[in-house]
């Protein structure tokens, strides 16, 4: 069977999405143990950053004491000198996801980048690349800087030039690419909230705007008592800066700011918290305009126990799916 297709019929897939800092993880974990644990259930991360082997204070990577036993996949696969891309993803994920229902196992998708659930998830195809192509536009962006490579995307392709970022080399380029390579525009048309597997739940995570920005801040302050700083300094050792995608990662790119003393650590926590705070609200919007979404709301109580929370959400979410 070619595992960019569609599973069978009975191979279920459950996805669990939501903002940053809703409590994706802990769910994961707490419904595979209501599937009846690591012998039934494994998990795919969907989370672009969390593909890089050390990054993990910055990222809220899940721990092997959190894992508690449950098997992940697409997690610490690249190296940070490494590219991301949704398109790469999309390939193994979808091995990984034939490869758990080979094993007569249940996969739980978890995450909150809804370009990487959506390439996992529905029927999304992504243009090809052309190595030389990119070479040689990335060798006029040495030279001549971003300007005439903006100017000529507008005369290419305007529809994306008025979309993309165009303040952002690595988007220029992968655009000029595409039209270039395809005579085509970069920006098809998403066929979003289809289903490329058949058997597909999907659940979201719904907090209430101001509780999830509180757990943002306390989060992020979290994270700079837990090492964020010395993690950071490892990874400049190992080329973070150099990275085309790693090196931008909120938290990361702050911090290397910090270091290079241009701002102060507390600036450094104030400037992740925004940029959290500002991707969340785009998560919310992302999977708030999908339909296939079941949404379980988080209560706004904060005496009320959480973790036992999560753990009645996913007795729910078991009884629903009656399997």
């Amino acid at each position: 069977m070619d595992p960019s297709r569609g599973a069978p019929q009975e191979a279920p897939i459950i996805c669990i999405a939501g903002a940053t800092a809703s409590g994706k993880t802990r769910l994961s974990i707490d419904l595979a143990y209501a599937l009846g644990g690591p012998d039934r259930v494994e998990i795919i991360s969907a989370d672009a950053m969390q593909l890089y082997r050390g990054m993990n204070i910055g990222t809220a990577k899940i721990t092997d004491e959190e894992r508690r036993g449950v098997k992940h996949h697409q997690i610490d696969v690249l190296n940070i000198s490494e590219e991301a891309s949704v398109a790469a993803y999309q390939k193994y994920a979808r091995r990984d996801l034939h490869s758990i229902h080979e094993r007569g196992k249940i996969p739980i998708v978890v995450g909150g980048s809804g370009l990487y659930i959506s390439g996992l998830l529905d029927e999304l195809n992504f243009p090809g690349t052309d190595l030389d192509v990119r070479k040689e536009l990335e060798q006029r962006f040495a030279t001549e800087g971003l300007s005439p490579l903006v100017a000529e995307l507008k005369v290419k392709d305007p529809t994306s030039a008025k979309i993309i970022d165009t303040a952002n080399p690595r988007r220029v380029i992968r655009a000029l690419e595409v039209v270039t390579i395809t005579g085509k525009s970069f920006t098809p048309i998403f066929p979003r909230h289809t289903r490329h597997f058949r058997n597909t739940f999907f659940f979201g995570l719904e907090v209430d705007k101001q509780v999830l920005n509180e757990r943002i801040e306390t989060r992020v302050v979290q994270m700079y008592k837990d090492g964020l700083v010395e993690e950071t300094e490892g990874l400049i050792a190992n080329g973070l800066i150099e990275s085309p995608t790693a090196g931008k990662a909120t938290g990361y790119a702050q911090t290397v700011e910090y270091l290079h003393g241009n701002i102060t650590l507390a600036e450094a926590i104030e400037q992740v918290s925004l940029s959290t705070r500002r991707l969340a609200k785009k998560q919310r919007t992302w999977f708030g305009a999908d339909p296939r979404i079941n949404w379980c709301r988080v209560s706004d109580d904060t005496s009320i126990d959480r973790h036992e929370e999560l753990r009645g959400i996913a007795d729910r979410i078991v009884k629903e799916l009656n399997f």
